[in-house]
């Protein structure tokens, strides 16, 4: 029986192609309190191997996270099977904005301590006692409010291309990171303020407002399905749209527009731009934005070392990359030292 992935990125991409069949990029997540989390792995993995879906999905004894692609064909076999799951009967699927038939390319389950790792270690806090959830014209309401405070519970690298107006936007790198800096930077309005939180699709934002109920704070509210469900129904209820930019997406397509606007610049030269690309010196793999221009500039790469090492014969980069492994300092984008050296010079 098999249970896990055994294609390469190529051989999926070929077999989409060949398959000719249009398919629908979603998320999901539910928090749950699972009793055996690789028994639920293996299940979805065997019934989703038979959809052909593809994606990257954790389950933990917390819950489900979920990031897939679906042949639209089979959407409603796959509809029908998370039906057949108690917690995840009529579960929200968040559908993205804009669609790529090779948003994922493998399937890969993982059994995980958290579905959103938070550096928490309190046993007292319960993640399923959340805040209150806003729709799209419920949220644009609450946060023209006055005594409301927008706080984007997403990294620096994903909020640097888009995020809601007025929104206090942390300069993080992970989401544990967060936690700590706004229940201390917002400890004084507890009892006064509407504190309204965000994230992509809802799984972040949706701890958090458990955590922060569990520190003490009286008004919390929750974006649900994110800014994802969020551009959504702006579009289908003609809703004033208060996203700004880019959404930024944890796939192949790197992002999705949510307005026209480029809030971002390139952190080469400087230029207005909001594209992500991985460095591709495959020992650097850095996160960053980069122009059409510098990408030439510098052949795809975040800086002239990688450009030269990018240069020499794959045999050559394999030795050169041997034994190293990449850290989430590819997240670390404009704050790296070397970009900062060369916008700046």
């Amino acid at each position: 029986m098999q249970l896990y992935n055994k294609l390469s990125a190529q051989e999926r991409a070929a077999l989409i192609d060949a398959a000719g069949e249009e398919r629908l990029t979603l998320s999901f997540y539910a928090y749950a309190h699972i009793g055996n989390p690789q028994v639920l792995r293996d299940h979805l993995f065997i019934s989703w191997s038979a959809l052909d879906v593809l994606g990257r999905i954790y389950v933990a004894h917390e819950g489900v996270n979920a990031q897939l692609s679906v042949p639209a064909p089979k959407f409603d076999a796959f509809k029908s099977h998370l039906d057949s799951i108690d917690f995840l009967n009529g579960i929200r699927l968040n559908i993205a904005v804009e669609q790529d038939n090779k948003s994922f390319l493998k399937l890969k389950i993982k059994v995980r301590n958290k579905i959103v790792a938070d550096g928490l270690n309190d046993n007292t806090f319960d993640v399923t006692n959340k805040g209150v959830h806003l729709n799209a014209a419920e949220f644009n309401a609450l946060t023209s409010q006055d005594d409301t405070i927008v706080v984007d519970m997403r990294n620096h690298y994903e909020s640097e291309i888009g995020h809601f107006e007025g929104a206090i936007t942390p300069d993080v790198d992970t989401f544990r990171d967060s936690l700590p800096i706004i229940e201390e930077d917002l400890s004084e309005h507890k009892e006064d303020k509407n504190l309204v939180m965000y994230c992509t699709g809802g799984i972040r934002c949706e701890k958090a407002s458990a955590y922060f109920k569990h520190k003490g704070f009286k008004k919390v509210y929750q974006l649900e399905g994110g800014i994802i469900e969020y551009a959504r129904q702006v579009k289908n209820q003609e809703l004033e749209n208060k996203f700004v930019g880019k959404n930024f997406v944890f796939d192949e397509r790197r992002s999705e527009a949510i307005s026209e606007d480029v809030i971002a610049t390139c952190h080469q030269c400087g230029a207005s731009c909001d594209t992500h690309v991985n460095c591709a010196n495959e020992a650097c793999h850095l996160l960053f934005i980069q122009c059409p221009s510098c990408a030439e500039k510098f052949n795809h790469c975040c800086s002239d070392a990688c450009a030269e090492i990018v240069s020499l014969p794959e045999a050559e980069q394999k030795a050169l990359r041997k034994g190293k492994h990449n850290s989430n300092k590819i997240f670390k984008k404009g704050r790296a030292h070397h970009l900062k050296t060369v916008y700046q010079s």
